[in-house]
Protein backbone atom coordinates (compact mmCIF):
# COMPACT_ATOMS: atom_id res chain seq x y z
CA UNK A 1 0.00 0.00 0.00
CA UNK A 2 1.06 3.57 -0.62
CA UNK A 3 1.56 4.48 3.09
CA UNK A 4 3.97 1.57 3.55
CA UNK A 5 6.35 2.76 0.85
CA UNK A 6 9.19 5.25 0.91
CA UNK A 7 9.44 8.05 -1.62
CA UNK A 8 12.76 6.84 -3.02
CA UNK A 9 11.53 3.33 -3.81
CA UNK A 10 9.55 2.51 -6.89
CA UNK A 11 5.96 1.69 -6.10
CA UNK A 12 5.10 -1.87 -6.98
CA UNK A 13 2.62 -1.88 -9.83
CA UNK A 14 1.18 -5.32 -9.03
CA UNK A 15 1.66 -6.21 -5.38
CA UNK A 16 1.77 -9.94 -4.70
CA UNK A 17 -1.17 -11.47 -2.85
CA UNK A 18 -0.71 -11.60 0.90
CA UNK A 19 -1.60 -14.83 2.62
CA UNK A 20 -2.29 -13.58 6.14
CA UNK A 21 -5.67 -11.84 6.34
CA UNK A 22 -5.58 -8.15 7.22
CA UNK A 23 -1.77 -8.02 7.23
CA UNK A 24 -1.92 -4.38 6.07
CA UNK A 25 -3.36 -3.47 9.45
CA UNK A 26 -0.63 -5.37 11.31
CA UNK A 27 1.96 -3.51 9.25
CA UNK A 28 0.25 -0.24 10.08
CA UNK A 29 0.29 -1.15 13.78
CA UNK A 30 4.02 -1.82 13.57
CA UNK A 31 4.58 1.66 12.16
CA UNK A 32 2.47 3.37 14.77
CA UNK A 33 3.98 4.70 17.97
CA UNK A 34 5.45 2.04 20.23
CA UNK A 35 4.56 4.20 23.24
CA UNK A 36 0.86 3.94 22.50
CA UNK A 37 -0.86 1.03 24.31
CA UNK A 38 -3.43 0.73 21.53
CA UNK A 39 -3.26 1.66 17.86
CA UNK A 40 -5.76 1.84 15.04
CA UNK A 41 -3.87 -0.88 13.20
CA UNK A 42 -4.19 -3.28 16.14
CA UNK A 43 -7.83 -2.44 16.69
CA UNK A 44 -8.78 -2.78 13.02
CA UNK A 45 -7.04 -6.15 12.81
CA UNK A 46 -8.99 -7.43 15.83
CA UNK A 47 -12.29 -6.09 14.54
CA UNK A 48 -11.84 -7.65 11.11
CA UNK A 49 -10.84 -11.00 12.61
CA UNK A 50 -14.13 -10.82 14.50
CA UNK A 51 -15.95 -10.12 11.21
CA UNK A 52 -14.25 -13.15 9.64
CA UNK A 53 -16.12 -15.38 12.10
CA UNK A 54 -19.45 -14.33 10.58
CA UNK A 55 -18.70 -16.39 7.48
CA UNK A 56 -19.38 -19.57 9.46
CA UNK A 57 -22.15 -18.22 11.68
CA UNK A 58 -25.15 -19.29 9.61
CA UNK A 59 -26.47 -21.78 12.18
CA UNK A 60 -26.48 -21.83 16.00
CA UNK A 61 -23.58 -23.77 17.43
CA UNK A 62 -21.13 -24.20 20.29
CA UNK A 63 -19.06 -21.23 19.08
CA UNK A 64 -21.78 -18.69 19.87
CA UNK A 65 -20.40 -17.98 23.33
CA UNK A 66 -16.89 -17.68 21.92
CA UNK A 67 -18.07 -15.07 19.41
CA UNK A 68 -19.79 -13.16 22.18
CA UNK A 69 -16.66 -13.15 24.34
CA UNK A 70 -14.50 -12.06 21.41
CA UNK A 71 -16.93 -9.30 20.43
CA UNK A 72 -17.00 -7.99 24.01
CA UNK A 73 -13.22 -8.03 24.31
CA UNK A 74 -12.77 -6.36 20.92
CA UNK A 75 -15.28 -3.66 21.71
CA UNK A 76 -13.64 -3.03 25.08
CA UNK A 77 -10.22 -2.70 23.42
CA UNK A 78 -11.58 -0.12 20.97
CA UNK A 79 -13.33 1.86 23.69
CA UNK A 80 -10.42 1.89 26.11
CA UNK A 81 -7.37 2.09 23.88
CA UNK A 82 -8.35 4.34 20.96
CA UNK A 83 -8.67 8.09 21.04
CA UNK A 84 -12.25 9.12 20.20
CA UNK A 85 -12.36 10.12 16.55
CA UNK A 86 -14.08 9.17 13.30
CA UNK A 87 -11.85 6.12 12.76
CA UNK A 88 -12.52 4.75 16.25
CA UNK A 89 -16.25 5.30 15.81
CA UNK A 90 -16.18 3.32 12.53
CA UNK A 91 -14.58 0.36 14.33
CA UNK A 92 -16.93 0.53 17.32
CA UNK A 93 -19.96 0.67 15.03
CA UNK A 94 -18.64 -2.34 13.13
CA UNK A 95 -18.30 -4.36 16.35
CA UNK A 96 -21.92 -3.53 17.22
CA UNK A 97 -23.07 -4.45 13.70
CA UNK A 98 -21.10 -7.71 13.71
CA UNK A 99 -22.71 -8.74 17.00
CA UNK A 100 -26.17 -7.97 15.65
CA UNK A 101 -25.48 -9.78 12.36
CA UNK A 102 -24.27 -12.83 14.32
CA UNK A 103 -27.43 -12.94 16.43
CA UNK A 104 -29.58 -12.68 13.30
CA UNK A 105 -27.49 -15.21 11.34
CA UNK A 106 -27.32 -12.63 8.56
CA UNK A 107 -23.74 -11.58 7.67
CA UNK A 108 -25.02 -9.13 5.08
CA UNK A 109 -26.17 -6.82 7.88
CA UNK A 110 -22.57 -5.69 8.40
CA UNK A 111 -22.47 -4.07 4.95
CA UNK A 112 -23.28 -0.45 5.95
CA UNK A 113 -20.63 -0.39 8.70
CA UNK A 114 -18.03 -2.10 6.50
CA UNK A 115 -18.67 0.31 3.61
CA UNK A 116 -18.38 3.26 6.00
CA UNK A 117 -15.01 1.98 7.27
CA UNK A 118 -13.77 1.35 3.72
CA UNK A 119 -14.82 4.87 2.72
CA UNK A 120 -13.03 6.40 5.73
CA UNK A 121 -9.85 4.53 4.83
CA UNK A 122 -10.10 5.53 1.17
CA UNK A 123 -10.65 9.19 2.04
CA UNK A 124 -7.54 9.13 4.23
CA UNK A 125 -5.53 7.52 1.38
CA UNK A 126 -5.15 4.10 3.06
CA UNK A 127 -6.09 2.33 -0.14
CA UNK A 128 -4.93 -1.24 0.46
CA UNK A 129 -6.58 -1.16 3.87
CA UNK A 130 -9.81 -0.05 2.17
CA UNK A 131 -9.52 -2.93 -0.31
CA UNK A 132 -8.93 -5.35 2.55
CA UNK A 133 -12.19 -4.22 4.18
CA UNK A 134 -14.13 -4.48 0.91
CA UNK A 135 -12.69 -7.93 0.18
CA UNK A 136 -13.54 -9.08 3.70
CA UNK A 137 -17.13 -7.93 3.23
CA UNK A 138 -17.46 -9.90 -0.01
CA UNK A 139 -15.91 -13.04 1.48
CA UNK A 140 -17.98 -12.84 4.65
CA UNK A 141 -21.37 -11.79 3.35
CA UNK A 142 -21.16 -13.18 -0.18
CA UNK A 143 -24.57 -13.91 -1.68
CA UNK A 144 -26.36 -12.54 1.41
CA UNK A 145 -25.44 -8.98 0.37
CA UNK A 146 -28.37 -6.85 -0.71
CA UNK A 147 -28.21 -5.81 -4.37
CA UNK A 148 -27.52 -2.16 -3.53
CA UNK A 149 -24.67 -3.13 -1.23
CA UNK A 150 -23.15 -5.52 -3.78
CA UNK A 151 -23.17 -2.72 -6.37
CA UNK A 152 -21.60 -0.32 -3.87
CA UNK A 153 -18.83 -2.80 -3.07
CA UNK A 154 -18.03 -3.25 -6.77
CA UNK A 155 -18.04 0.49 -7.49
CA UNK A 156 -15.90 1.33 -4.47
CA UNK A 157 -13.47 -1.48 -5.20
CA UNK A 158 -13.12 -0.19 -8.77
CA UNK A 159 -12.54 3.36 -7.57
CA UNK A 160 -9.83 2.36 -5.08
CA UNK A 161 -8.09 0.12 -7.63
CA UNK A 162 -8.12 3.06 -10.05
CA UNK A 163 -6.56 5.34 -7.43
CA UNK A 164 -3.83 2.73 -7.04
CA UNK A 165 -3.34 2.88 -10.83
CA UNK A 166 -4.26 -0.83 -11.12
CA UNK A 167 -6.37 -0.18 -14.17
CA UNK A 168 -7.11 -3.75 -15.28
CA UNK A 169 -8.55 -4.56 -11.84
CA UNK A 170 -10.47 -1.29 -11.81
CA UNK A 171 -11.96 -1.91 -15.26
CA UNK A 172 -13.05 -5.41 -14.28
CA UNK A 173 -14.73 -4.11 -11.12
CA UNK A 174 -16.53 -1.34 -13.02
CA UNK A 175 -17.74 -3.96 -15.52
CA UNK A 176 -19.02 -6.10 -12.64
CA UNK A 177 -20.77 -3.10 -11.08
CA UNK A 178 -22.43 -2.26 -14.40
CA UNK A 179 -23.70 -5.82 -14.78
CA UNK A 180 -25.14 -5.89 -11.26
CA UNK A 181 -26.73 -2.47 -11.73
CA UNK A 182 -28.26 -3.40 -15.07
CA UNK A 183 -29.90 -6.48 -13.56
CA UNK A 184 -31.19 -4.38 -10.65
CA UNK A 185 -32.51 -1.63 -12.96
CA UNK A 186 -30.27 0.90 -11.21
CA UNK A 187 -29.69 3.60 -13.85
CA UNK A 188 -27.64 5.80 -11.54
CA UNK A 189 -25.13 3.04 -10.80
CA UNK A 190 -24.89 2.09 -14.47
CA UNK A 191 -23.94 5.68 -15.27
CA UNK A 192 -21.53 5.76 -12.33
CA UNK A 193 -19.75 2.69 -13.66
CA UNK A 194 -19.48 4.33 -17.09
CA UNK A 195 -18.01 7.45 -15.50
CA UNK A 196 -15.53 5.24 -13.70
CA UNK A 197 -14.46 3.58 -16.94
CA UNK A 198 -14.01 7.02 -18.48
CA UNK A 199 -11.61 7.77 -15.63
CA UNK A 200 -9.75 4.54 -16.35
CA UNK A 201 -9.29 5.64 -19.97
CA UNK A 202 -8.02 8.98 -18.68
CA UNK A 203 -5.58 7.32 -16.30
CA UNK A 204 -4.23 5.17 -19.12
CA UNK A 205 -3.68 8.23 -21.28
CA UNK A 206 -6.47 7.53 -23.80
CA UNK A 207 -7.93 11.05 -23.64
CA UNK A 208 -10.07 10.71 -26.76
CA UNK A 209 -12.00 7.78 -25.29
CA UNK A 210 -12.12 9.45 -21.87
CA UNK A 211 -13.79 12.53 -23.35
CA UNK A 212 -16.18 10.45 -25.45
CA UNK A 213 -17.36 8.39 -22.46
CA UNK A 214 -17.79 11.50 -20.31
CA UNK A 215 -19.75 13.28 -23.06
CA UNK A 216 -22.06 10.28 -23.43
CA UNK A 217 -22.71 10.13 -19.70
CA UNK A 218 -23.27 13.90 -19.66
CA UNK A 219 -25.91 13.54 -22.36
CA UNK A 220 -27.68 10.64 -20.65
CA UNK A 221 -27.52 12.15 -17.16
CA UNK A 222 -28.90 15.47 -18.40
CA UNK A 223 -31.72 13.69 -20.22
CA UNK A 224 -32.55 11.68 -17.09
CA UNK A 225 -32.37 14.76 -14.86
CA UNK A 226 -29.69 13.25 -12.62
CA UNK A 227 -27.98 16.47 -11.48
CA UNK A 228 -25.13 14.92 -9.51
CA UNK A 229 -24.03 12.68 -12.37
CA UNK A 230 -24.37 15.59 -14.79
CA UNK A 231 -21.98 17.47 -12.51
CA UNK A 232 -19.52 14.58 -12.49
CA UNK A 233 -19.65 14.27 -16.27
CA UNK A 234 -19.14 18.04 -16.74
CA UNK A 235 -16.19 17.70 -14.39
CA UNK A 236 -14.81 14.77 -16.37
CA UNK A 237 -15.11 16.63 -19.68
CA UNK A 238 -13.32 19.62 -18.13
CA UNK A 239 -10.46 17.51 -16.82
CA UNK A 240 -10.07 15.67 -20.12
CA UNK A 241 -10.05 18.86 -22.18
CA UNK A 242 -7.45 20.28 -19.85
CA UNK A 243 -5.29 17.20 -20.22
CA UNK A 244 -5.55 17.56 -24.00
CA UNK A 245 -4.22 21.12 -23.76
CA UNK A 246 -7.60 22.79 -24.33
CA UNK A 247 -7.51 24.57 -20.98
CA UNK A 248 -9.69 27.60 -21.90
CA UNK A 249 -12.34 25.18 -23.19
CA UNK A 250 -12.15 23.25 -19.92
CA UNK A 251 -12.95 26.25 -17.70
CA UNK A 252 -16.72 26.48 -18.51
CA UNK A 253 -17.18 22.76 -17.79
CA UNK A 254 -15.37 23.02 -14.45
CA UNK A 255 -17.41 26.08 -13.50
CA UNK A 256 -20.64 24.28 -14.43
CA UNK A 257 -19.57 21.27 -12.37
CA UNK A 258 -18.77 23.49 -9.38
CA UNK A 259 -22.27 25.02 -9.50
CA UNK A 260 -24.05 21.72 -10.14
CA UNK A 261 -22.50 19.79 -7.29
CA UNK A 262 -24.58 19.64 -4.13
CA UNK A 263 -22.05 17.99 -1.80
CA UNK A 264 -19.26 20.23 -0.53
CA UNK A 265 -16.66 17.50 -0.99
CA UNK A 266 -17.45 17.27 -4.69
CA UNK A 267 -17.53 21.06 -5.05
CA UNK A 268 -14.06 21.27 -3.52
CA UNK A 269 -12.76 18.74 -6.03
CA UNK A 270 -14.13 20.86 -8.88
CA UNK A 271 -12.65 23.95 -7.23
CA UNK A 272 -9.28 22.22 -7.08
CA UNK A 273 -9.45 21.38 -10.78
CA UNK A 274 -10.47 24.96 -11.53
CA UNK A 275 -7.45 26.19 -9.58
CA UNK A 276 -5.22 23.80 -11.50
CA UNK A 277 -6.60 25.06 -14.83
CA UNK A 278 -6.13 28.69 -13.81
CA UNK A 279 -2.55 27.89 -12.79
CA UNK A 280 -1.85 26.45 -16.23
CA UNK A 281 -3.21 29.61 -17.83
CA UNK A 282 -0.88 31.76 -15.73
CA UNK A 283 -3.69 33.22 -13.59
CA UNK A 284 -1.68 32.31 -10.50
CA UNK A 285 -3.32 34.67 -8.01
CA UNK A 286 -6.78 33.27 -8.75
CA UNK A 287 -5.42 29.73 -8.79
CA UNK A 288 -3.88 30.18 -5.34
CA UNK A 289 -7.17 31.54 -3.97
CA UNK A 290 -9.01 28.43 -5.14
CA UNK A 291 -6.33 26.02 -3.93
CA UNK A 292 -5.99 27.63 -0.50
CA UNK A 293 -9.73 27.25 0.01
CA UNK A 294 -9.39 23.57 -0.84
CA UNK A 295 -6.56 23.14 1.70
CA UNK A 296 -8.51 24.97 4.43
CA UNK A 297 -11.83 23.22 3.87
CA UNK A 298 -10.80 19.87 2.44
CA UNK A 299 -10.91 16.68 4.49
CA UNK A 300 -9.89 14.12 1.86
CA UNK A 301 -6.20 13.22 1.89
CA UNK A 302 -5.70 13.00 -1.86
CA UNK A 303 -7.49 16.26 -2.56
CA UNK A 304 -5.44 18.24 -0.06
CA UNK A 305 -2.24 16.53 -1.25
CA UNK A 306 -2.93 17.60 -4.83
CA UNK A 307 -3.77 21.16 -3.76
CA UNK A 308 -0.55 21.49 -1.76
CA UNK A 309 1.49 20.20 -4.71
CA UNK A 310 -0.15 22.73 -7.02
CA UNK A 311 0.44 25.56 -4.51
CA UNK A 312 4.12 24.57 -4.54
CA UNK A 313 3.99 24.80 -8.33
CA UNK A 314 2.34 28.24 -8.19
CA UNK A 315 5.03 29.49 -5.80
CA UNK A 316 7.80 28.40 -8.16
CA UNK A 317 5.92 30.04 -11.05
CA UNK A 318 6.05 33.35 -9.13
CA UNK A 319 9.72 32.66 -8.28
CA UNK A 320 8.77 32.81 -4.60
CA UNK A 321 11.54 30.69 -3.11
CA UNK A 322 10.29 31.01 0.48
CA UNK A 323 6.75 30.04 -0.49
CA UNK A 324 8.06 27.16 -2.60
CA UNK A 325 10.10 25.74 0.28
CA UNK A 326 7.20 26.12 2.70
CA UNK A 327 4.85 24.25 0.38
CA UNK A 328 7.50 21.61 -0.34
CA UNK A 329 7.92 20.97 3.39
CA UNK A 330 4.16 20.47 3.74
CA UNK A 331 4.17 18.03 0.80
CA UNK A 332 7.09 16.00 2.20
CA UNK A 333 4.98 15.13 5.25
CA UNK A 334 2.38 13.59 2.91
CA UNK A 335 4.77 11.66 0.62
CA UNK A 336 4.32 8.24 2.21
CA UNK A 337 0.54 8.60 1.92
CA UNK A 338 0.53 9.49 -1.79
CA UNK A 339 -0.93 7.27 -4.50
CA UNK A 340 1.29 6.64 -7.55
CA UNK A 341 -0.19 9.35 -9.75
CA UNK A 342 0.05 11.96 -6.98
CA UNK A 343 3.58 10.92 -6.05
CA UNK A 344 4.71 11.17 -9.67
CA UNK A 345 3.10 14.60 -9.96
CA UNK A 346 4.84 15.73 -6.76
CA UNK A 347 8.28 14.78 -8.07
CA UNK A 348 7.43 16.37 -11.43
CA UNK A 349 6.39 19.70 -9.87
CA UNK A 350 9.33 19.58 -7.46
CA UNK A 351 11.68 19.09 -10.41
CA UNK A 352 10.13 21.99 -12.31
CA UNK A 353 10.44 24.24 -9.28
CA UNK A 354 14.06 23.31 -8.66
CA UNK A 355 14.84 24.04 -12.30
CA UNK A 356 13.17 27.44 -12.04
CA UNK A 357 15.46 28.23 -9.12
CA UNK A 358 18.55 27.07 -11.03
CA UNK A 359 19.13 23.74 -9.26
CA UNK A 360 19.34 21.67 -12.43
CA UNK A 361 21.07 18.56 -11.08
CA UNK A 362 18.34 18.06 -8.49
CA UNK A 363 15.69 18.90 -11.06
CA UNK A 364 16.93 16.22 -13.46
CA UNK A 365 16.90 13.64 -10.67
CA UNK A 366 13.35 14.52 -9.60
CA UNK A 367 12.03 14.38 -13.16
CA UNK A 368 13.67 11.00 -13.72
CA UNK A 369 12.08 9.69 -10.53
CA UNK A 370 8.67 11.02 -11.59
CA UNK A 371 9.07 9.35 -14.99
CA UNK A 372 9.99 5.99 -13.40
CA UNK A 373 6.89 6.04 -11.20
CA UNK A 374 4.61 7.02 -14.10
CA UNK A 375 6.05 4.28 -16.34
CA UNK A 376 5.87 1.61 -13.62
CA UNK A 377 2.16 2.26 -13.12
CA UNK A 378 1.08 2.77 -16.72
CA UNK A 379 0.32 6.47 -16.20
CA UNK A 380 0.88 7.17 -19.87
CA UNK A 381 -0.48 10.71 -20.09
CA UNK A 382 1.73 11.78 -17.20
CA UNK A 383 4.67 9.82 -18.59
CA UNK A 384 4.42 11.61 -21.96
CA UNK A 385 4.10 15.00 -20.26
CA UNK A 386 7.20 14.38 -18.14
CA UNK A 387 9.15 13.38 -21.26
CA UNK A 388 8.20 16.65 -22.97
CA UNK A 389 9.38 18.62 -19.95
CA UNK A 390 12.64 16.67 -19.74
CA UNK A 391 13.39 17.60 -23.34
CA UNK A 392 12.69 21.30 -22.69
CA UNK A 393 14.36 21.50 -19.29
CA UNK A 394 17.48 23.42 -20.48
CA UNK A 395 15.25 26.28 -21.67
CA UNK A 396 13.17 26.58 -18.52
CA UNK A 397 15.09 29.58 -17.21
CA UNK A 398 13.67 31.77 -19.94
CA UNK A 399 10.50 29.85 -20.74
CA UNK A 400 7.95 28.93 -18.09
CA UNK A 401 7.64 25.16 -17.98
CA UNK A 402 4.17 23.99 -19.01
CA UNK A 403 2.92 27.55 -19.53
CA UNK A 404 -0.08 27.28 -21.83
CA UNK A 405 -0.03 29.14 -25.14
CA UNK A 406 -2.70 30.31 -27.49
CA UNK A 407 -5.07 31.41 -24.71
CA UNK A 408 -6.11 34.69 -26.32
CA UNK A 409 -9.54 33.46 -27.33
CA UNK A 410 -12.70 35.53 -27.76
CA UNK A 411 -14.49 35.87 -24.44
CA UNK A 412 -11.72 34.29 -22.41
CA UNK A 413 -10.59 37.54 -20.78
CA UNK A 414 -14.12 38.23 -19.55
CA UNK A 415 -14.49 34.68 -18.28
CA UNK A 416 -11.21 34.94 -16.38
CA UNK A 417 -12.29 38.24 -14.82
CA UNK A 418 -15.59 36.70 -13.69
CA UNK A 419 -13.87 33.65 -12.24
CA UNK A 420 -11.30 35.79 -10.44
CA UNK A 421 -14.04 37.98 -8.91
CA UNK A 422 -16.03 34.96 -7.78
CA UNK A 423 -12.97 33.34 -6.21
CA UNK A 424 -12.05 36.57 -4.42
CA UNK A 425 -15.52 36.70 -2.89
CA UNK A 426 -15.43 33.03 -1.94
CA UNK A 427 -11.98 33.48 -0.38
CA UNK A 428 -13.27 36.36 1.75
CA UNK A 429 -16.19 34.27 3.00
CA UNK A 430 -13.97 31.39 4.07
CA UNK A 431 -11.06 33.38 5.49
Amino acid sequence: MIPLLRSRHLLEANPKPIGLPHVVFLERAARESDSSPGTFGQAAFLVLRLVDLLATAHEPGPNDDLFGYQAAATGRFCNEQLEPDAAAECLQELVRNASYAHRRRAPGLIAPAMLALATHLEDSAHYLESLDVLGTLERTAGPTLASAHAISVALQTARVERKLARFDAADAAYERASGLATVAGDTVSVLQSRLGRANVFWGRGNLVEAERWNQEVLRDARAAGIRNLEAHAEHGVGITLGARGQVPDAIPHLLKAYHLYEAEADSLIALHELGFALSRLGAVESAERALNIVVRRGHMGTLVQNAKIELMHCASFRRDRVGFERCRAECVVEVEQMAPNILADYHLKLGIGLARFGRFDRAVSELQHAHQIARAHGLHELEFRIERIQVGLPDCVTVDVERETGTEQPGWAATLANVSTALAGLSDLTA
